[in-house]
């Protein structure tokens, strides 16, 4: 045999082992791909494109631990809720929930954490300094405030209760106590059109489950539509 018979033969040889390996490794790439989406779908609202509550909180305190007192927690309730369900069905309520997701991820960004906690409850972290805290959650306000409309060309009137909580503001970077003041200023609050900003003193509001449950000198009291 030639040495050309004998290169050509090495060298095919060679290739079909490459492409004989190369089999195994390109099922496996489409698994691993198949999987990343499986698990990227699992930490997602499938409604509203957020984050699920576990995948936020991861997401959340990271964003403290690297922002500091720079960050802003803020609570989002939809105001009046089961009457739109109640009253127009649940494609109209979906339709609300997915326009709220659009609308916090506008006003966010995409580097902040924005999750979906349940029903009609949200929560976002981002970065927002103290000197524009205020007009950046009022600008947030009129955004959410913004009629809804359905593919049916009909629009629904809505609105949100917003409460927000700030490291400076509240003495502490944890995620929990952050959320819980941010929750009890957006009670305070509720139906007012303005977002509400936490002091020390929401603080102290006693939880069950993580919503609010009473104040201080006052029955107990829970979620409102």
């Amino acid at each position: 045999m030639s040495l050309r018979l004998r290169v050509q033969g090495r060298i095919g040889q060679r290739t079909l082992l490459l492409m004989t390996a190369a089999v195994p490794m390109t099922g496996w790439t489409v698994h691993a791909v198949a999987l990343h989406k499986q698990l990227a779908a699992k930490k997602k609202d499938p409604l509203t494109g957020l984050l699920r509550r576990d995948a936020y909180t991861a997401r959340a305190r990271r964003f403290l631990a690297r922002h500091g007192d720079d960050t802003t927690v803020v609570m989002v309730d939809a105001d009046h809720f089961k009457q739109i369900n109640d009253g127009m069905g649940h494609a109209a309520g979906d339709a609300v929930l997915a326009a709220f997701g659009a609308r916090l991820t506008a006003w966010a960004g995409p580097r902040a954490a924005i999750g979906r906690l349940g029903g009609d409850e949200f929560a976002v972290v981002l970065e927002l300094q103290a000197n524009r805290r205020a007009q950046h959650l009022e600008q947030l306000v009129r955004m959410l405030h913004a009629p809804v409309l359905l593919d049916d060309v009909r629009t629904i009137d809505v609105g949100a209760s917003v409460g927000a909580a700030a490291p400076d503001m509240v003495g502490s970077r944890d995620l929990s106590l952050l959320q819980r003041a941010a929750d009890a200023a957006l009670y305070e609050g509720k139906h007012t059109g303005r977002a509400s900003i936490a002091t020390l003193a929401h603080t102290a509001v006693a939880t069950v489950n993580g919503r609010r449950a009473g104040r201080p000198g006052t029955a107990a009291w829970g979620r409102t539509a």
